[in-house]
């Protein structure tokens, strides 16, 4: 096999460094030189010991991502330079994660020494994520300086300095924690930072609140801002994509705007869902993602359901929008919410012993947010009473929040989430309609009435106005043999995927 120059192996060391560089090369052949220098140059080390090949990482989301893509070609080089199969770990190495944190020290203070360099003024901007509404005096000022300068370029369009979020910390993949409830949404949004544009495009990821849609869109335009320096990359929110299109209609500016979102190289939008609120700048939009995705380039967007059961979207922006990947996250899972609760609480002071970190993991079924605010609550509560962290300052720092989060579902809640989020009128899957837009509605709040509780079928049929049983039964039946079959039904005015739809009533009942 024809050789290839090896790349620099700084962290090779010692009687190693002749392996190091040959394997560094045969690994090269085998994924390509610009993944190599991604993700193997500046974060590993090779050890060769006793044997066994280790790979030395900076975290766990290198150990388990460098694993599971990585994994054979590494197995396959080690095996070609030593002329025989070797065994293969990936582990956490302590001084790449001491450099590693160094490192991200290093650049954060070097951002806050060079606050005044155009090109990351222009980046912040394009990527501030602003929310609330602008001040009259503001607009005023805006608007005055706009019409003083002619059709500029997109500077029209920037809010006022003062007003800019300052020294945004933008959150890492590294820091996303992993579970069942959200794995396919992390490994797309990693797709897109190694090969923006070339997989699922656009990429949609949607959820409830605090189910982390924001972090993986930051860890995404993170990531891309560090492998791909060179390109313009633009952070926005629905919100702000809409009060610039409004501005610029004003303002008659909309040639201006458009280069702003369509001369990009990556537009990563989100809660898309907030576009719903106007025809006028969906149409943009429209036209906007078009453009975008007519010559390759990358869109990812964020909104709170899956985009089928958006009604308020136009139906050609729908389609655009199912035409890529569309994936969900979830809220976390049992070990999930131990996984977030050990890394929220990781380095902090005073230290929470893991037996309360499991009985919160247990007892608590929200979001993120309401884990980290739990760790939050009972750190506070120990440093105000100088009690140290157990298990029964946990159950009285959090007395309300436990409560509360022991929730029984009823057939009633399922009732109303059901027509919650079909938009239909309360008490519809009660009443004696057999339309198939009243009866798939209602057969999916049977199913439901049998998952979530402790209703007998002779209960659920009573409640839904029904005389026997057996009405229950069938119902429950059909909405299996949907489920297995991946089909669509007709609900309300609309056909939905039954899988889908049933994802999102039970999100409803979590709130």
């Amino acid at each position: 096999m024809p050789s290839q120059p090896a790349p620099k192996g700084p962290r090779s060391r010692g009687p190693v460094d002749a392996f190091a560089q040959r394997l560094e090369a045969s690994l090269v052949q085998r994924i390509e030189l610009g993944r190599y220098d991604v993700w193997f140059r500046p974060h590993t080390k090779f050890i060769l010991r006793d044997g066994q090949l280790t790979v030395g990482v900076p975290n766990l989301f290198s150990q388990e991502w460098l694993e599971k893509t990585f994994g054979e070609a590494v197995r396959e080089a080690a095996a070609e330079v030593l002329g025989k199969p070797v065994p293969v770990r990936f582990a956490i190495d302590p001084e790449l994660f001491q450099e590693a944190r160094a490192e991200q020290e290093k650049a954060r203070n070097a951002e806050r020494r060079t606050p005044n360099e155009r090109r990351t003024k222009e980046r912040d901007a394009d990527a501030a994520n602003l929310s609330g509404d602008r001040s009259s005096a503001a607009e005023h000022h805006r608007k005055r300086a706009v019409e003083s300068q002619g059709d500029e370029p997109t500077e029209e369009f920037r809010v006022p300095r003062s007003a800019l979020r300052a020294h945004r910390k933008w959150r890492s993949l590294g820091d996303f924690v992993v579970g069942r409830c959200n794995r396919v949404a992390h490994a797309s949004a990693l797709s897109v930072i190694e090969e923006p544009g070339q997989g699922a495009n656009p990429l949609v990821l949607y959820g409830p609140v605090g189910t982390g849609k924001t972090h993986l869109l930051e860890g995404i335009y993170a990531g891309l801002r560090r492998n791909f320096s060179e390109a313009r990359i633009v952070f926005t929110t629905a919100e702000d994509f809409l009060s610039r299109f409004v501005q610029a209609m004003h303002l008659n500016k909309q040639s201006s705007f458009r280069r702003h979102f369509r001369e990009c190289s990556i537009l990563l939008v989100d809660d898309l869902n907030f576009l719903a609120r106007g025809k006028g700048s969906q149409v943009e939009f429209l036209h906007t993602f078009d453009a975008l995705l007519a010559e390759g380039r990358q869109v990812v967007v964020t909104c709170d359901c899956h985009p089928r059961l958006t009604e308020d979207l136009m139906p050609e922006l729908i389609d655009r929008l199912i035409g890529g990947a569309v994936w969900s996250l979830l809220p976390p899972d049992a070990d999930t919410r131990l996984a977030i609760l050990q890394a929220k609480s990781a380095g902090g002071t005073p230290l929470i012993p893991e037996a309360v970190l499991q009985f919160l993991a247990k007892q608590l079924r929200g979001n993120v947010r309401e884990l980290e605010g739990a760790i939050h609550s009972i750190r506070h509560f120990s440093r105000a009473t100088g009690r140290p962290i157990d298990l029964n300052l946990a159950r009285e720092a959090l007395g309300d929040l436990l409560r509360h989060a022991v929730r029984v579902v009823g057939m009633a809640d399922i009732d109303a989430a059901v027509c919650s989020v079909l938009r239909l009128p309360a008490n519809t899957l009660r009443s004696k309609s057999r339309t198939w837009a009243v009866s798939h509605p209602r057969m999916i709040g049977i199913y439901l009435c049998r998952k979530h509780t402790a209703a007998s079928y002779s209960e659920i049929s009573i409640y839904f106005g029904n005389k026997t049983h057996s009405t229950a039964v069938a119902a429950e039946k059909t909405v299996r043999s949907w489920l297995q079959a991946d089909r669509s039904v007709k609900a309300g005015e609309r056909d939905c995927r039954v899988r889908e739809l049933i994802e999102r009533i039970e999100r409803e009942l979590q709130r």
